[in-house]
């Protein structure tokens, strides 16, 4: 990883050529300047992460929506590379996946602004989620976009942990090229990290600042009863899952009668499913009255009144019905993938302290180096760095673009 001070003299000693589009606050830009690649500019329309960009990379950056097009476009024709990174939010399968959601619509537009700029090679990245269903007609009329201009085109699947990095990140990189050049698109298989090697040497560095739960809360008091791997759901049975129900000093105590009941619920609302989305359905009260029998009516009342259980119309499901909140990450393993929600331990939890994750720790999980000092709000430094392409992906992406240009060191 580039030391930040060096990304200015190796943006302007390179001698391929980039420019990037959505930007954000520079992962991908480190990335190609870190092998070689001299930037001709940069281009996104959060004004924080400009500043970020501004402040760590270089000040040729602007601060521009690309649906009104790009400055100075003609500058930029025949560039030897154009990356990008347009919002992955509409694909993810951590949002609600609307299929019009007009972030999408800038994934294709991101192909006909490359067919302007016509750069030897093209690399897009975005979430694997932008692969899967309906929502694959984005990425396959980008395909079709930059072939019907003469590219060759590869999609490549990556993972952050076979790049070497302690994380569990998936994406997908999106080649197109008019070379005429083959080249191997397999990655190398590295030994993934863990927390605790990446999360060494923290005292007294930029953007670490602690903040333990206060003692006592109700976030310190489940906090405490999650474990190592271990998580808060109720959806979930097995060692790593921790329901309400096993923290009764916050959620209210139960019987073993009425522990029954919950964990019967949660096996019978997988079982029967009615919707074409989610991963369970509310069990109806005949259903629930033919597997428990006697003294049930009472026992689901008693659960609705201590609020572990509602009611859906004629059915009746599980209070909490969330995947996973309070996940605590171990020391000898990588992280779940590094989001925009990584400081709150409402959702992540550091592995051995009662609390969330420094913006310094996301950042060194993310792949970027201390000498990268994040400014403006924490949220919105978390933002930045949970939206950013890891800079060692980004590397990972230039070394085969330098391939498709025929440089092989």
């Amino acid at each position: 990883m580039l030391q930040s001070g060096s990304s200015q003299n190796s943006m302007k000693n390179g001698t391929l050529t980039f420019a990037s589009l959505f930007s954000g606050c520079g992962g991908f830009d480190l990335g190609f300047i870190q092998e070689g690649f001299r930037s001709q500019g940069a281009y996104d329309c959060d004004p924080e992460a400009v500043e970020n960009f501004k402040a760590n990379i270089f000040d040729d950056i602007y601060n521009v929506d690309l649906t009104g097009g790009i400055p100075n476009e003609h500058s930029l024709y025949g560039i030897d590379a154009l990356i990008a990174g347009p919002p992955c939010q509409g694909f993810s399968t951590a949002g609600k996946r609307l299929i019009n959601d007009k972030r999408n619509h800038l994934l294709t537009l991101t192909g006909y602004l490359a067919r302007r700029i016509y750069p030897k090679v093209f690399v897009l990245e975005n979430v694997a989620g932008a692969l899967s269903g309906a929502h694959a007609r984005y990425w396959n009329e980008l395909d079709e976009t930059m072939r019907m201009a003469g590219y060759r085109t590869k999609t490549v699947r990556c993972r952050a942990a076979e790049l070497g990095m302690a994380q569990l990140r998936k994406r997908i990189l999106f080649f197109a090229w008019r070379t005429q050049r083959d080249i191997d698109f397999g990655t190398p298989t590295l030994p993934a990290g863990d927390l605790r090697s990446v999360l060494t040497g923290l005292k007294n560095q930029k953007n670490h600042h602690p903040r333990k739960l206060c003692p006592q809360s109700r976030e310190w008091q489940i906090a405490k009863r999650i474990k190592a791997g271990q998580k808060l759901s109720n959806v979930r049975g097995g060692k790593n899952a921790v329901a309400t129900w096993d923290i009764p000093e916050v959620f209210g105590a139960i019987t073993e009668n009425e522990r029954t009941v919950l964990e019967l619920l949660r096996r019978l609302r997988r079982q029967k499913r009615k919707r074409d989305h989610g991963d369970a359905d509310p069990v109806s009260l005949a259903r629930l009255e033919a597997a428990l029998g006697g003294r049930f009516h009472c026992l689901v009342n008693g659960l609705v009144a201590k609020g572990y259980l509602r009611r859906v119309s004629e059915e009746v499901d599980l209070v909490g019905t969330f995947n996973g909140k309070y996940r605590r990450l171990a020391w000898d393993k990588p992280s779940c993938t590094v989001d925009t929600r990584f400081g709150s331990p409402r959702y992540f939890l550091h592995p051995s302290r009662q609390r969330g994750f420094t913006v310094r720790e996301a950042a060194r999980i993310q792949g970027f180096d201390d000498s990268y000092v994040f400014s403006g709000s924490e949220k919105s430094q978390y933002r930045l760095i949970g939206n950013a392409v890891p800079p060692p992906l980004g590397a990972q992406a230039a070394k085969f673009a330098k391939r498709l240009l025929g440089r092989f060191s």
